[in-house]
């Protein structure tokens, strides 16, 4: 039975998708059966693992929520990583969808394929609206990526009572993976003082701040996204990619992943 651990928080530009891909990477070179899941309509994710995301393809996570698929035919094997694509007709599922147990339509719909996979890594998009409410519902863990700046901290307190909300309502199984800091300068001060804040915060409202933290790399990592390549392949020496792998490692030993 597949673990899985849904990538989130309402801001974007944090290192939501980095953070999925490559921990994806990690665990693809471990020899883990590895599947995500780009439930943001923008489709970055998508790109990143070389999947078709054209619309006109008519086999993305929206056709499994819709019911005109099964998982299972969703899924593309792509050099890099299994994945079921996303494209923007899933921004359509917040008005296509407002009856009674919608909240369930992801869960539902994973719940063939869980035992093909080791983990299951889910990609949500930003902002605390129906996608990410199904998000929520379909994982076992939720690991929250922040940049040190206070506008990211700002919203793990209203993130914590979402999940909170979550566990009442549809998923009383739901865990915090814990805080994740990227972008982070060690040498700075700015970064240092998130950083307590974030731990701070974390220990008042229950999220463990993670001991690993994600460094500014230099742009090797970025292009490895933009090329469609595995990180620790084509950056092995990069500080981020390095950092990430540690973050493997340690939601391992957590027993996160």
């Amino acid at each position: 039975m597949a673990k899985v651990l849904c990538v989130s928080n309402q801001k974007g530009g944090v290192g939501k998708t980095t953070t999925t891909n490559v921990i994806a990477m990690g665990l693809k070179q471990l020899g883990r059966r590895v599947l995500c899941i780009d439930f943001d309509p923008q489709g970055d994710l998508s790109f990143s693992l070389r999947a078709d995301n054209r619309v006109e393809m008519q086999n993305s996570i929206y056709h499994a929520l819709k019911g005109e698929l099964l998982a299972v035919q969703t899924i593309q094997h792509t050099t890099l990583c299994d994945i079921i694509p996303s494209n923007m007709l899933l921004s359509g599922i917040e008005l296509e969808f407002t009856g009674k147990g919608r909240e369930y339509l992801l869960r539902n719909c994973l719940r063939p394929v869980l035992n093909l996979y080791d983990n299951i890594l889910i990609d949500s998009p930003p902002g605390l609206g129906i996608l990410t409410i199904n998000a929520f519902t379909a994982t076992d863990y939720v690991l929250m990526p922040v940049k040190p700046d206070i506008y990211s901290l700002q919203g793990l307190v209203q993130l914590s009572g979402t999940l909170e909300e979550i566990r009442k309502k549809s998923n009383e199984n739901l865990r915090a993976a814990g805080i994740l800091i990227t972008h982070f300068a060690p040498r700075e001060n700015a970064s240092k003082a998130i950083r307590e804040a974030a731990l701070d915060i974390g220990d008042r409202i229950g999220i463990p701040l993670l001991d690993t933290t994600i460094r500014r790399g230099n742009s090797a990592l970025t292009n490895s996204q933009i090329h469609r390549e595995d990180a620790f392949v084509y950056a092995p020496r990069d500080k981020a990619v390095i950092d990430y792998r540690d973050l493997v490692d340690e939601l391992i030993r957590r027993g996160v992943l």
